[in-house]
């Protein structure tokens, strides 16, 4: 991918406001002009304190572009490529099926430093738990293991992946795996706001997906054939910013902080994402996504 979505200096602007205008405006405005004034001056600043180097956000059920930062900027998202993963098993069905967890799971996870949703080998789990095992603690074993069925193969499951990017229109967006892990070099796997916005929406448009990503924790007892499994959600937002309903966080030292987000108040509904964020180590935090939501929710007509 060469220098993609290598920048040199971080982006610190947002959209151009008028601010000096609409404060003289405002003075001989009447309450009604005022607040029209004040909507507009605030939907042309955007949110405040946003630290990402690329970042949107969307009105969900219109799909008004609100706010972006670099949105068209190809940059490595991280685990946010397991939103991919599920969609290409979704939409390929027979959720119920058994899968036999590979023994190869554990190599790959340590080879990799990769998040782990502890899957034993030679458990058989449906395709639906692992599902679970892949967006709650972002599993790269139960990516692994879902690939390795649905290709059939690995390199046959990426090729699914590529095909459908391209056929909803992901025109900036290529994997070269199923995980978001850095290989074959920390840019092979890439996105931009924009298409990543899109495949949330359409991910989420999913019953299924939609179901999974905005539980809070899952559990499997022990049973034939299996063991049993606990697994936490990892979305820093659910549970903690009303009405987040997902969607799916990520984190490598070269992709940063990321986090494809949904929530939903009063009968409004907005979308985005935030890629390479600030923060200190691979939990990923929702700050910026937070910003972006508030902002957005503040807005009295968008």
């Amino acid at each position: 991918m060469g220098t993609r979505g290598r920048l040199s200096l971080r982006v610190c602007g947002v959209l151009a406001g008028t601010a000096l205008a609409a404060s003289a405006a405002l003075g001989a405005a009447a309450p009604a002009a005022r607040a029209a004034v004040t909507a507009s001056s605030a939907f042309a600043t955007g949110p405040s304190g946003v630290g990402a180097w690329s970042a949107a956000v969307e009105n969900e059920a219109t799909g008004k572009l609100l706010w972006s930062r670099g949105l068209n900027t190809e940059r490595p998202m991280a685990s946010i490529t397991k939103v991919m993963t599920a969609f290409v098993v979704i939409k390929a069905g027979h959720l119920d099926r058994k899968i036999t967890v590979p023994y190869a799971v554990i190599g790959y996870v340590r080879a990799h430093y990769a998040s782990s949703a502890g899957l034993r080998p030679g458990d058989k789990l449906t395709a639906r738990q692992l599902l679970y095992a892949l967006l709650l603690p972002s599993g790269a074993d139960a990516a692994y293991t879902l690939a390795e069925a649905y290709g059939p193969g690995l390199g046959a499951f990426i090729a699914k992946m590529n095909a459908t990017a391209k056929r909803l229109g992901l025109t900036r967006t290529h994997f070269s795996n199923f995980d978001g892990l850095p290989y074959p070099t920390g840019y092979s796997t890439y996105s931009t706001p924009a298409n990543l916005i899109k495949l949330g929406r359409v991910a989420m448009a999913s019953a299924v997906f939609r179901s999974i990503v905005d539980q809070r924790s899952y559990r499997i007892a022990a049973g034939s054939g299996h063991h049993a499994y606990f697994w936490r959600n990892l979305n820093p937002l659910l549970g903690v910013y009303r009405g987040a309903i997902g969607i799916k966080p990520g984190w490598t030292p070269t992709a940063g902080h990321c986090l494809l987000f949904e929530a939903t108040r009063g009968g409004r509904s907005f979308i985005g994402v935030n890629l390479d964020s600030p923060g200190v180590g691979a939990t990923v935090n929702g700050a910026d996504a937070t910003r972006m939501l508030n902002w957005a929710f503040s807005l009295p007509s968008y």
